[in-house]
């Protein structure tokens, strides 16, 4: 940074977003411009180089293209705070949530040859669709897990089907589907986190 009061508030700063999974270290801290020196550290910790209303030298430019080394400057405490919390939030795994996006109630079981039985389902909201996940729900109790194997609209082969139509679903590996059983299609969705 340009001054010792600016680089010890940046680095407090900086300290303050470490959480338990994402941790800042700061591994060397200066008043001055960025230089080559600055760079052959970050090279060898894996680290980038913030400064604070300062520019790297013309040997630090050199350096930092040899080494490849992600440089920032900034002239706002603001920003500079800012980039590196959304930079640590990208290392953060995201929650992995599971999103119902359709369910349907078994009118009809026909059993047909070489394919085993198919469900004559009633898509009474949102949709149901081919190759997503399904749960056979009987009295709401889960029955079986699994996925869309097939998914039919009177005799033609359909990737999804919507609330309030009538479908045939089948699922390879289930077979004892029950009238009145419900069909639940849900999928996963990957929430990015941010820190608190």
């Amino acid at each position: 940074g340009d001054v010792q009061g600016s680089v010890q508030a940046v680095c407090d700063s900086l300290r303050k977003l470490s959480t338990d999974e994402v941790k800042i270290k700061i591994i060397h801290q200066a008043v001055g411009g960025i230089t080559e020196t600055d760079i052959l550290l970050a090279s060898a910790s894996n680290a980038i180089v913030v400064g604070f209303n300062v520019r790297p030298t013309t040997g630090a430019h050199q350096a930092k293209e040899r080494e490849n080394i992600d440089v920032r400057t900034y002239t706002i405490i603001y920003d500079l705070i800012s980039d590196v919390k959304s930079a640590m939030e990208g290392l953060l795994e995201p929650e992995i949530r599971e999103v119902v996006i359709g369910r349907g109630v078994i009118r009809q079981v026909f059993k047909v040859p070489r394919a085993g039985a198919v469900a004559g389902t009633y898509v009474n909201w949102g949709r149901i669709s081919h190759n997503h996940p399904l749960r056979v729900l009987r009295d709401n109790r889960l029955v079986y897990e699994g996925k869309v194997d097939s998914l039919r609209r009177f005799k033609e082969d359909v990737s999804e089907v919507s609330a309030n139509y009538e479908c045939g679903v089948g699922m390879n590996s289930f077979n004892d589907f029950k009238l009145d059983d419900v069909l639940e299609c849900y999928t996963y969705e990957r929430i990015p986190r941010s820190l608190r």
